[in-house]
């Protein structure tokens, strides 16, 4: 069973390969939350954005390698039947697929015609006459005949009528239809500029075109493939939304500075006076089921050190500890919440004999000019307080334009007629397959290990709603900018790409023609987005109640604290060695 939910790099991993209750692996959510448990000092977590986006493209272009041997693309094929593997046939068109055409001659007398088909789907139908057939079947002989080895013969010499006997003729008709069918197809997707987004199918497979095929006979394929989709929008202006408003709060900067000074805080043994809240306690412990008897399963420990605050575990426990005395035993009655994430536990009332062994206080360092040096960049404690307030004052303000903007996406998405190819789908779970593991590998953990096929099997999985939704988002930007023209000038570009250069380190050893495709994205759909704040009406309301009650509620259980202990001895060691934790990102909405 897991328990920690502010765990380390242990408890990050076990939170990790555990399992869902319904036995998946976990969702890109599950390892992102797991991922960004290895935080950095508070007073570090926040950045300019610029500093955020060239982290975030750095990092996606420099993992996709990663992912890529992990979730391939399947490239489109050869023989065009998806239940065989075959080799690549071509790469898709550039211009977008009629939605129907009247039949048209191409190449040697082929006569073509499309349908479209549900899904952004389209079915080519192409008739071939029998010379095309007869001359592929021809030359299809002759290839086998170069090719094939028999006693008695030289290579290349074998007559034809010895050929046909002694490889039949069926593997004959075979090789010449796989050759037709690739040259017929790439001159059907040419003429018709057909843009084909996946591996083509053959309408009633292979096998049974192939019982068709006589070599001077006419024959008519028809394929269906994935293209692009056409996105349209109902409404582009007079959008009316609610968003969230956000505001700089100036007790953020005490707040960030008082669990700065308990990170650089030094633990000191404490004699004479029982547990009390605030202190680090060190205990022993052993859990079971009330109405079973039966133990918990990981719900035991010999040592493990806990933070006596409210909310750090599950209700009850760590009430249980305070005022206890080093080497005192009490037993202690708990109930995991209802929506516990193990269903096992949910809801259950368990109890838990607790051994206080050993008890510390934090000594909390001098808010003065030196602690700021120790915690930061800046060398006195006003120019901390000033930097923090800065940093917290653009934050909020991101956050706020971002609820705005969200808020029109979901609005603009509304107003979306479009299908989604299944091809595009597959391609936004890989993105957010690769989203995911550069959150990881900015962890410091490796990618490699950590997403095992079984993992990536279950991510592509429980991916897939995201997905779809980032999807439909990215196509309602799409089609905003074709409905109102609206273009990225080319001096931006560049601009935004010099700022961005400037800032990579492994600039080298990314593709520049990527990094040129990303920027632009991004730099696209701030505009697109800022286009719709100013023709749409935003109005603000107030921010959410907090849902503190319901995250205390199902906080942790003593199992999970005992996976943090290798963070916090990291963190202990860290600090007496003098070094200072490394700087992060802070995501705001945007």
């Amino acid at each position: 069973m897991v328990f920690v939910e502010e765990a380390g790099l242990g408890g990050s991993l076990e939170k990790t390969q555990s399992r869902c209750p319904d036995g998946t692996l976990g969702t890109s959510d599950d390892l992102h939350r797991a991922g960004m448990r290895l935080k950095p000092h508070p007073l570090k977590e926040l950045r300019p954005e610029t500093d955020r986006q060239r982290m975030g493209i750095s990092t996606r272009l420099c993992v996709e390698a990663t992912i890529r041997c992990l979730v391939p693309n399947r490239p489109l094929s050869r023989i065009v039947d998806c239940s065989a593997d075959r080799p690549p046939f071509m790469s898709p068109a550039a211009s977008p697929a009629p939605a129907a055409s009247a039949a048209s001659p191409t190449g040697a007398g082929l006569k073509v015609s499309t349908q479209p088909r549900p899904n952004s789907r389209l079915a080519v139908e192409v008739a071939v006459p029998g010379g095309r057939c007869r001359s592929s079947y021809d030359q299809a002989l002759e290839q086998l005949s170069r090719s094939v080895k028999l006693p008695g013969f030289r290579k290349g010499k074998v007559p034809r009528a010895v050929l046909l006997q002694q490889i039949g003729p069926l593997r004959v008709r075979a090789t010449a239809l796989e050759e037709l069918v690739d040259s017929v197809l790439r001159e059907a997707l040419e003429q018709e500029k057909i843009a084909a987004l996946s591996r083509p199918v053959l309408e009633g497979g292979f096998e049974a075109v192939l019982e068709r095929f006589e070599p001077d006979s006419d024959l008519s394929i028809t394929l269906e493939l994935d293209v692009e989709p056409t996105p349209t929008l109902k409404a582009t202006k007079g959008l009316k939304v609610e968003a969230e408003a956000v505001t700089y709060d100036p007790a953020r900067v005490d707040e960030l500075l008082e669990q700065s000074r308990r990170q650089l805080a030094t633990l000191v043994p404490v004699e004479g006076r029982p547990a009390a809240s605030g202190d680090v306690a060190r205990i022993a412990f052993s859990g079971s089921f009330t109405d079973t008897g039966a133990a918990i399963e990981g719900g035991s420990s010999d040592g493990m050190e806990v933070e006596l605050e409210e909310g750090r575990m599950i209700p009850g426990f760590v009430e249980g500890i305070l005022g206890l005395a080093a080497g005192e035993t009490r037993t202690v009655s708990c109930t995991f919440p209802e929506s516990y994430p193990q269903e096992d536990a949910a809801g259950r009332a368990a109890s838990f004999d607790i051994t206080l062994l050993d008890l510390k206080s934090r000594e909390l360092p001098a808010l003065d000019d030196a602690f700021a040096q120790q915690a930061s960049d800046q060398p006195t404690l006003a120019e901390l307080r000033a930097d923090l307030e800065a940093r917290l004052k653009e934050d909020a303000e991101r956050r706020h334009r971002g609820n705005r903007h969200e808020a029109l996406l979901e609005a603009l998405v509304e107003q979306l007629e479009v299908e989604l190819p299944e091809t595009l789908v597959q391609e936004e779970v890989r993105a957010l397959i690769e989203q995911t593991a550069g959150q990881i590998a900015q962890q410091g953990m490796d990618v490699k290990k950590l997403f095992t096929p079984d993992l990536v099997r279950s991510l592509v999985d429980t991916s897939r709603p995201e997905a779809e939704q980032r999807l439909r988002r990215n196509l309602a930007l799409r089609a905003l900018a074709t409905a109102e023209k609206i273009e990225l000038a080319e001096k931006d570009l560049e601009a935004k790409l010099r700022e961005v250069s400037r800032g990579l380190s492994d600039g080298n050893r990314i593709d520049p023609a990527r990094l040129r495709a990303a920027v632009a994205d991004d730099l696209l759909r701030e505009a697109l987005l800022e286009w719709l704040e100013a023709n749409s009406t935003v109005t603000e309301k107030a921010p959410a109640a907090p849902e503190d009650a319901d995250a205390e509620a199902s906080g942790d259980s003593p199992a999970k604290a005992a996976k943090g202990d290798q963070a916090g001895k990291e963190m202990a060691t860290k600090k007496e060695a003098g070094a200072k934790p490394a700087k992060a990102d802070k995501k705001g909405a945007d």
